[in-house]
């Protein structure tokens, strides 16, 4: 049952159930993290001078950057039973975007300065990775269908929008390069969310690896 624990080789592990809510609740905490903490270090790079805002904002960041990794790991968990390379592939971009995200951010600390483009080095990772999540959630039925289709425009706009904001095209952080972010936020912080809190993964009732082309989920 879906609210038992279940037991691994390695002793007891989290159910789907508990991995669904934890993942909608990281989710959330990154994205507030995130948002918090990068108008607190623009703001030092637009002038503000207080350095305790400064550690404060990086400092979010941070916790933003290990949430993440915690949503890839925990991702997988459910996704390597469909394709465990494609799934790999989640948790491994998440790693890429935390370090980008540490990178420039131990940067601004110790230089006082911001990495050029940084948001734009962060969301190339975020972009690719959140592609192949999305895509997996879509084949693989384990949210509804046009949850995963809301998530795929998102990703792909951000990562559309990245050399649009390199050439001078639009500016990400304004207009329409917010419009572009519009999608992708409101599937990370709100619809994936309270669908995971609500409703759960729908996984097959079965304990074996499924492969893509043959998956026959039902509601766990």
């Amino acid at each position: 049952m879906a609210n038992q624990t279940e037991k691994g080789r390695g002793g007891p592990v989290m159910t789907p159930r508990k991995i669904a809510a934890t993942v909608g609740a990281l989710f959330v905490f990154q994205m507030v993290s995130a948002m918090i903490g990068t108008t607190l270090t623009e703001a030092f790079a637009d002038g503000n001078a207080d350095k305790a805002a400064l550690r404060f904002g990086v400092a979010l960041m941070m916790c933003s950057g290990l949430a993440v990794i915690g949503i890839g790991l925990l991702m997988y968990q459910v996704l390597k039973n469909f394709h465990q390379k494609l799934a790999l592939c989640y948790p491994i971009m998440r790693v890429v975007e935390f370090t980008v995200s540490a990178t420039c951010g131990i940067y601004l600390l110790t230089r006082l300065q911001a990495v050029p483009h940084a948001m734009l080095w962060i969301y190339i990772p975020t972009a690719i990775g959140g592609l192949v999540f999305t895509y997996l959630l879509f084949v693989t039925r384990t949210v509804p269908q046009p949850i995963a289709v809301l998530g795929l425009i998102g990703y792909a706009l951000l990562l559309l929008g990245v050399p649009l904001d390199l050439l001078g095209v639009l500016d990400m952080g304004a207009g329409l390069g917010m419009i572009l972010l519009a999608p992708g936020g409101l599937f990370e912080v709100l619809v994936l969310p309270i669908w995971l809190f609500a409703k759960g993964f729908t996984l097959p009732r079965t304990s074996q690896p499924t492969r893509l082309n043959t998956a026959q989920p039902t509601v766990a």
